[in-house]
């Protein structure tokens, strides 16, 4: 599933407590998932992931595709090292890489 483009990602609404997803790019790192917010602490989904963790995600290439939805939890790494070769590997596969790194790991 590497090979996909983008993760989609269903966070739970820190005030609705509906569902939302979005489609956002992703990087594999040592048996993780990375995606980069480049609002920072302003995206909702971070705001919703720092309410409540628990997080969905699928990959795919499409936003209607039936990949399997994975339980999961995502969290915020301070490691600089991690963080820099994450934003390498997003560079290196979308040519971009500005912003707040989330981990995502299946559970």
């Amino acid at each position: 599933m590497a090979n996909e483009k983008y993760l989609y990602l269903t966070t739970i609404g820190h005030r609705s407590g509906k569902r939302h997803e979005i489609e956002i790019w992703y990087v594999e790192h040592e048996g993780c998932y990375y995606i980069v917010s480049e609002k920072r602490e302003g995206a909702h989904w971070v705001q919703n992931i720092r309410a409540n963790p628990a997080i969905r995600f699928r990959l795919g290439t499409e936003m209607n595709d039936s990949a399997t939805v994975t339980h999961g939890l995502a969290s915020i790494p301070e490691d600089a090292a991690l963080i820099a070769a994450v934003k390498a590997k997003m560079d290196a596969k979308y040519g971009w890489s500005n912003g707040l790194v989330v981990g995502i790991a299946a559970v």
